[in-house]
């Protein structure tokens, strides 16, 4: 198995457990995102109901890298269209990391507000996004390298 292919691998895991984590396994969501004494909230359904939209937009993501995987199409051959592809990979691993570094510099969990990062189910998709964008960077780069 190459590298390009494991890399592809993991995206498809990872966006697939994204789906469902976000799509399927709403309330465990709504778990990690509010404090347990802010669930009773009744603003806590429409948060709960609307973390399915990141489920939907993680799901395609998903079913590409497995596409390209699995199928191997021949538009996947070339080297600029791997390249475009890891480059499109490494910049959703990377938005989902960027956005939780701002949580992170406040300290995470503050009051009510965010989620914590250094911690539990947070600290896992911070640290594993980031991997996989050093990932699928590095598969990138490795086919300018050729």
């Amino acid at each position: 198995m190459h590298l390009s292919d494991f890399v592809l691998l993991l995206n498809a895991l990872w966006f697939g457990g994204a789906f469902i984590q976000f799509s399927i396994a709403q309330a465990n969501t709504l778990k990690i995102l509010l404090p347990r004494e802010e669930r009773s909230n009744p603003i806590a359904p429409t948060l709960a109901a609307s973390v399915a939209f990141l489920g939907g937009i993680n799901l395609p993501i998903g079913l590409l890298s497995l596409y390209l995987l699995a199928a191997r199409p021949s538009f996947f051959q070339p080297i600029e269209a791997q390249l475009a592809l890891f480059l499109f990979f490494a910049a959703c691993h990377f938005s989902q990391f960027a956005y939780n570094l701002p949580v992170l510099m406040r300290g995470g969990r503050v009051g009510v507000a965010y989620w914590p990062v250094l911690k539990g189910p947070m600290l896992r998709i911070f640290v594993i996004d980031a991997a996989l964008f050093a990932a699928n960077l590095g598969v990138a780069l490795l086919l300018v390298s050729r």
